[in-house]
């Protein structure tokens, strides 16, 4: 969704993808570190499955939407309040006032969201991750119709922009959400831990065991994408044309990104339910043919991304300036594949072990004590621009990759010899 906003938008022209871009790094920073706080659930539910213990699971899934709720309604305020950031920013003032509206708007799909990733987890955890596909296939088609219609103005509505896919995306979380529901209710899968079949209040111990077990993850995610975010805020002051390139060549790092990420969420599953089992072996294979297959993917997307990096561009603007310095960024991006693919594989493995306090510390030193510091030094006082700052996340990943591959080994092996 995503992919199709920037690129929907950067078809219109270069300050209205500027203000989308800016918006979404704001955007990017508070879902996804929504989604690593949500990530809890899958792990709990996991280890539930595996140990057999199929009654506790309605009641956690209660909970956890109770807690999703609660986290979506703080992202949503937080999303609004760092929009004050865009003021220190020394943006246009036209990009500064569209690039606010996108994410105050976009905000409205937070709640609906978080509920729904509290859902994902579950639903994943017992092994049904067909209808998380089927939905969110459903949902991006949904949200490009939408985005045609009010980007562009199409069929007599007006031609809102960026603003437009704000709305397609805010609109399309609530469906999302609904969807997952009515699945639930209506597939055979579910029946043996359905959660609706009566009324829970929120019940605070679980709650904030949930929460002692999904923010570390959430300040990781955050620590990542912050990061990349900070760099994108710290780019638009070289001007609209550095601004649109990094976000391009960003924004289709991130989609290649999900598919390491993906084999990451079914590796916390597999982790968890072998642990579950007290199968430590089992679990110590399955982190290391995830961590396998995750690499051979990113060996694929490395050579991709760097073959066609000109098309890449070409695909998401037709502003010849933008489309040769993307070209340039989209090398470093391809540089960064095996390291961002080892990195997310590992710190999945590790979550699956219940372990996410050692993954959170690693995240913030390697993005945050050594990524954006070592970018600030090449992009702003050695004025390498845009490329200076992907030089810093390259080295940053690779910090992180290396890490924490050690610290699924030494963990992984202390568990199988116990």
């Amino acid at each position: 969704m995503a992919v199709a906003d920037v690129a929907m938008t950067g078809h219109t022209q270069a300050s209205e993808l500027a203000a989308v871009s800016t918006g979404a790094a704001i955007w990017s920073i508070v879902v996804v570190t929504v989604v690593g706080t949500m990530m809890a659930m899958n792990t709990l539910v996991a280890h539930e499955v595996g140990a057999g213990s199929h009654q506790r699971i309605p009641h956690l899934v209660r909970q956890g939407l109770w807690k999703g709720l609660g986290v979506g309604l703080a992202a949503a305020l937080l999303a609004n309040l760092a929009t004050l950031l865009f003021d220190y920013l020394q943006l246009a003032p036209e990009v500064n006032q569209r690039a606010a509206m996108f994410v105050h708007i976009i905000s409205i799909g937070l709640p609906p969201f978080a509920c729904y990733r509290a859902l994902y987890g579950y639903s994943a955890s017992i092994n049904q991750t067909k209808p998380v596909m089927v939905i969110a296939l459903l949902g991006l088609a949904f949200n490009i119709a939408v985005n045609w219609l009010l980007v562009f103005g199409h069929f007599g509505l007006p031609a809102m922009g960026g603003v437009g896919c704000a709305v397609a995306t805010g609109i399309c979380m609530w469906l999302m959400l609904g969807a997952m529901l009515v699945w639930m209710r209506m597939a055979p899968a579910y029946r043996a831990t359905y959660p609706f079949t009566h009324w829970d209040w929120p019940h605070w111990p679980e709650i904030r065991s949930m929460l002692q077990l999904g923010l570390p993850i959430g300040v990781t995610y955050f620590a990542e994408v912050s990061a990349f975010g900070a760099v994108a805020l710290l780019v638009a002051r070289f001007g609209v044309i550095e601004q649109s390139a990094h976000q391009i060549a960003l924004n289709f790092s991130s989609l290649v990104f999900m598919v390491p990420l993906s084999l990451g969420i079914g590796m916390v599953t597999r982790v968890g339910q072998a642990l579950g089992e007290g199968d430590a072996r089992r679990a110590r294979l399955a982190s290391w043919v995830g961590l396998g297959l995750s690499l051979a993917f990113a060996v694929l997307s490395a050579a991709f991304i760097a073959l066609f990096r000109h098309q890449i561009a070409a695909a998401y603007t037709s502003d010849a300036a933008v489309q040769a310095t993307c070209a340039t960024l989209l090398l470093f991006a391809a540089l960064f594949q095996l390291s961002d693919a080892t990195q997310v594989a590992a710190a999945c493995a590790i979550r699956g072990y219940k372990v996410t306090r050692g993954p959170m510390l690693i995240q913030l030193l390697a993005f945050w004590g050594f990524a954006l510091p070592l970018g600030c030094l090449l992009g702003l006082w050695k004025g390498m621009a845009a490329a200076g700052f992907w030089i810093g996340l390259v080295l940053g990943l690779t910090v992180a990759a290396v890490l924490l591959t050690w610290f699924l080994h030494r963990l992984s092996l202390t568990r199988l010899r116990a």
